[in-house]
């Protein structure tokens, strides 16, 4: 097993959702607006919303349902099947599969990790990242939302989470040569999510800020090669 672990994430399940909550209340903000916050960066890169979309290591569906009201083809996979069926609730407009064989190779136009990377031992990362590979078609493009280990909310979130006592978080450099190992190009790697809710005010500057190092989460986008 590469991604997470099954029975882990199947005992968590039930509790998933209330547990993000409480780990990122530090921010004053409830585990939707990240993912509305995430579906905004995707809208900025143009991702083409008529190609089916892949969210890789999907959890209950958090993200997903956000992605399905945006794109016209969403599949979600997850091998934990606790979390799959309640995706399967929560998002029936989505295609949700818990064994990497049922999911389509060649068929998106995109994918989605958001979170899953630092859930995944280091020596797995780029096996993990082969086989989104493999789903992807011709120039499909990959986008990795990861903690950035650096900045000390973020440190403070991942304490807080109890399905987090494992995470192995990745810097910027790590995360470039990952996708670059696994047959990508790395296009691109911004730093997002800057402030809090109390300087919400200041967040319309946050596109601005994707060079600088401070912001809770990278976000890496990567193009499928042609040949490997």
């Amino acid at each position: 097993m590469t991604l997470g672990s099954t029975p882990k994430f199947d005992a968590y399940a039930k509790d998933y959702a209330a547990l993000v909550a409480d780990s990122v209340a530090a921010s004053g903000e409830a585990p939707d607006y990240f993912a509305r916050y995430k579906l905004d960066c995707l809208r900025r890169l143009c991702l083409p919303t008529e190609q089916p979309l892949l969210d890789y290591g999907c959890g209950i569906g958090l993200l997903t349902a956000h992605l399905a009201a945006a794109f016209d083809a969403v599949h979600g996979y997850d091998p934990s099947q606790q979390s799959i069926e309640r995706a399967r609730r929560l998002v029936p407009d989505a295609v949700f599969h818990h064994r990497l064989r049922d999911v389509p190779k060649g068929y998106f136009g995109s994918a989605v990790l958001s979170g899953v990377l630092h859930h995944i031992r280091p020596d797995a990362r780029v096996q993990t990242l082969s086989k989104v590979y493999a789903c992807l078609g011709a120039s499909g493009r990959l986008v990795i939302f990861e903690h950035n280990p650096y900045n000390p909310l973020t440190r403070r979130v991942v304490d807080r989470c109890p399905f987090d006592d494992d995470a192995v978080l990745l810097p910027a450099r790590e995360l470039r040569a990952l996708v670059t190992a696994a047959g990508f190009d790395c296009i691109q790697l911004d730093y997002i999510v800057f402030f809090p809710r109390p300087l919400r005010c200041l967040r319309p500057l946050e596109p601005k800020l994707s060079w600088c190092g401070l912001g809770a989460q990278t976000m890496t986008v990567a193009l499928k090669r042609s040949h490997r």
